[in-house]
């Protein structure tokens, strides 16, 4: 197998390249006309799905047919190519190489494990490997650094250029809100709504940056996607309660152990649309900037002011390539505003 991965590394090395650094200061030989690419986890294939539709080799998942019509049609249908990074990790070390793609790119954490996958990956095949910061407030730049390597500079930096208004518009509503004033959010995740992220998780980022405290905070002594139990869950006692999992949404008006909590008591539960990606996470990526206007309107009504039909469509025809006709649009924001389809 060693011996496999030398002779293909070495015809996957690109005659023409230049050079590119990567967020974790990583010089990365990448050709100059990058047609294919690998994408190394979700986060990677929505991004580059986003910015070069056309070079996305795979879907690390096939998409699900609820998914199919909110992404442009040339793609719906191109293989199912697995991951490199986490639930998986190298299992699909040979897919990549039979693909042979130009780029190999990963989305999201620039800890040194993830150096190391990439390093040694990129060492065992000769295929250019990006790794790129998927922090939330990194999404501008990490635009302008794929869309330069795609090159596709401009359209990396047209979407840059969106976040960074949206970001600074939200900014600017928030300013003289004072913290203790913000709505308490719980991300409620699976089927009975106990799994959540702790402050500061990529997966909660999108509550902070919307201007909401995420309750599962301790200070920072935990991070990522953590366990919670009911009792804390009441003690917590959030105001606003986001979720996607319709299973837990279907029952916890109903679920005497979720009775108590304010946000229930008031109908401030919402779910969160999932197709083709989902608005909070799933996978943390691009995706979010359409839940960043959702939970906005959510949180802040009278400072958001913004008219979330109008705020889909164009999200989607911009950053998915899709026109949506009224009725996607429709199935798309029962969820979003509180009327799940039955």
């Amino acid at each position: 197998m060693r011996f496999l991965l030398m002779i293909l590394a070495s015809l996957a090395l690109p005659a023409h390249a230049r050079s590119v650094t990567d967020s974790a200061g990583r010089v990365v030989e990448v050709p100059d006309d990058v047609t294919t690419v690998f994408a190394a986890g979700p986060p990677a294939s929505v991004l580059v799905y986003v910015l070069k539709p056309e070079s996305l080799t795979g879907w690390p998942r096939a998409l699900r047919p609820e998914e199919r019509a909110f992404i442009a049609d040339p793609y719906r249908d191109i293989p199912e190519t697995g991951r490199l990074t986490g639930r998986g990790g190298e299992a699909n070390l040979e897919r990549a190489l039979q693909i042979k793609p130009d780029l190999i790119v990963d989305f999201g954490s620039v800890r040194d494990t993830y150096i190391d996958l990439a390093n040694r990956v990129q060492a065992q095949t000769g295929i250019p490997y990006l790794l790129i910061d998927g922090r939330f407030d990194n999404t501008a730049e990490a635009l302008r650094i794929l869309g330069d390597a795609l090159g596709v500079p401009e359209r990396g930096e047209a979407l840059a250029a969106d976040v960074e208004a949206t970001f600074a518009r939200l900014d600017a509503r928030l300013a003289e809100v004072p913290e203790e004033d913000r709505p308490r959010v719980y991300l409620a995740r699976g089927p009975e709504g106990l799994e959540t992220g702790m402050k500061g998780s990529i997966n909660t980022e999108i509550i902070e940056r919307a201007g909401g405290r995420n309750v599962a905070d301790d200070g920072g002594a935990t991070r990522g996607l953590v366990n919670a139990s009911m009792e804390q869950v009441i003690v917590a006692n959030p105001d606003i309660i986001v979720t996607w999992d319709p299973n837990f949404y279907a029952k916890v008006f109903d679920d005497p152990l979720w009775q108590g909590i304010g946000a229930v008591q008031k109908g401030r539960v919402y779910l969160s649309p999932t197709a083709p990606f989902g608005w909070i996470d799933r996978p943390p990526s691009l995706n979010r900037m359409m839940g960043l206007h959702w939970m906005a309107g959510l949180m802040y009504p009278d400072r958001w002011q913004g008219d979330l039909r109008d705020d889909t469509r164009a999200f989607y025809k911009l950053y998915y390539h899709v026109d949506l006709s009224d009725d996607e649009l429709e199935r798309l924001l029962e969820w979003a505003e509180g009327r799940p389809p039955m």
